[in-house]
């Protein structure tokens, strides 16, 4: 399992707006096999983190899903409302819900 973390740097006041919208993409990613392992607002910061894994080829899955035209529908009229990323390959070192 291949495990992305995703940063994001948040347009000051659209994190609400971001994380009301936000269940559209992660449905679409869904299509493509693609599962939200968690997500964190961190409005102290203004950022959004959070991370997705696929069970195959990361990459491949993600050019397929970079490309479709169900990503560009749900971006269609969207105004940008984030700033910067950081994004990585990361390993699971304790699983969520580990003790």
């Amino acid at each position: 399992m291949a495990t992305q973390l995703r940063r994001y740097d948040v347009v000051e006041g659209e994190m609400d707006s971001l994380l009301e919208w936000f269940p559209n993409i992660i449905a679409v990613r869904a299509k493509f096999g693609f599962k939200v392992e968690f997500m964190y607002a961190d409005r102290e910061n203004n950022q959004l983190v959070w991370a997705a894994s696929h069970p195959g080829d990361y990459e491949a899955a993600y050019e397929e899903f970079a490309a479709s035209p169900e990503r560009a529908a749900v971006f269609a009229g969207q105004p940008q409302r984030v700033t910067g990323m950081t994004v990585s390959m990361v390993d699971t070192i304790i699983a969520p819900g580990s003790d």
